[in-house]
């Protein structure tokens, strides 16, 4: 019988061996499939490290609707203002850019920090404008703040008009939104407010109850940690949220989508594409 040359062997393993690598290599850099989603623009970024997973149009100024109180919100929590203190729905509160449907009528007394609440939650217009009316200066100095808080921020395609996102004035690039929903997420009190599934207030002798645009929030196999819907026909259907998806935080911005459910049936797109992106991971890693 023959004795094995393992000299002669030995090139044989070792290419045998970087070969299986190659292909190991080859299979974990095989590009993933996108994700089929429907909304006109959208950017998905991974926090953890702020990689891009995914972008479409994502530095194209567009408006945004009641995305805008995110903003609203984090330029009151800025000025420092009494969230207990009193303050009103009037008259102002019905010269608003666009007709549109409230429960808190003229009259109705609440405090800052439910008005804040019922706009991030309900995305309730006479909130969010009351809020800019009692800002110190008006909503003059509102909106001046909020353009300041845009720049700040890093926004360099935003513009804002007005405290409610009514105006089509208010546009902002997807990038420009995933900078507002990871200031947003920072803040303890827009988590809260914006993730509450319902809230009741007092509406002069009635007490009324609001719940969330966002079903999402109510869905237990979500983690979400800040979100925000908007809607105006310039808009279509929006929503941004951050939400942990996989144990990675993730910021989705999701820009005009067709149809009622588009948005909400993209977010759930979005989170099975990065589900079976970890398990595609998984088996090359045990291959």
């Amino acid at each position: 019988m023959a004795l094995l040359n393992f000299r002669q062997l030995a090139p044989k393993a070792v290419l045998a061996g970087s070969l299986l690598t190659a292909f190991a290599m080859a299979a974990a850099a095989k590009p993933a499939p996108e994700p089929r989603l429907k909304s006109s623009s959208v950017l998905i970024i991974d926090q953890s490290d702020s990689s891009i997973l995914y972008s479409r149009n994502s530095d194209v100024a567009a408006p945004i609707a009641s995305i805008t109180k995110l903003m609203t919100a984090l330029v009151v929590l800025d000025a420092r203002q009494p969230l207990d203190e009193p303050i009103g729905i009037t008259e102002s509160e019905l010269d608003l850019p666009k007709l549109n449907f409230s429960r808190l009528s003229v009259g109705t007394v609440l405090t800052r920090g439910e008005m804040m609440h019922l706009a991030l939650m309900a995305s309730e217009n006479r909130a969010a404008h009351a809020l800019g009316a009692n800002y110190p200066g008006g909503l003059t100095a509102f909106v001046r703040a909020m353009n300041a808080k845009a720049a700040e921020l890093g926004m360099h395609n935003a513009h804002f008009a007005d405290p409610t996102g009514l105006s089509s004035e208010n546009v902002a690039s997807p990038e420009d939104l995933s900078k507002l929903v990871i200031a947003a997420s920072k803040n303890a009190v827009i988590r809260e407010y914006s993730t509450d599934k319902s809230y009741t207030v007092r509406v002069r002798r009635h007490l009324v109850e609001f719940r969330n645009t966002d079903n999402l929030v109510a869905n237990p196999t979500w983690n979400i940690i800040v979100q925000k819907t908007g809607y105006i026909a310039e808009a279509g259907k929006c929503l941004v949220m951050e939400a942990v998806i996989q144990d990675r935080n993730v910021v989705i911005v999701l820009l005009d989508s067709l149809g009622k459910y588009t948005r909400v049936a993209d977010a759930k797109r979005v989170k099975s594409w990065m589900e079976s992106l970890s398990t595609e991971r998984v088996r090359v890693s045990m291959r």
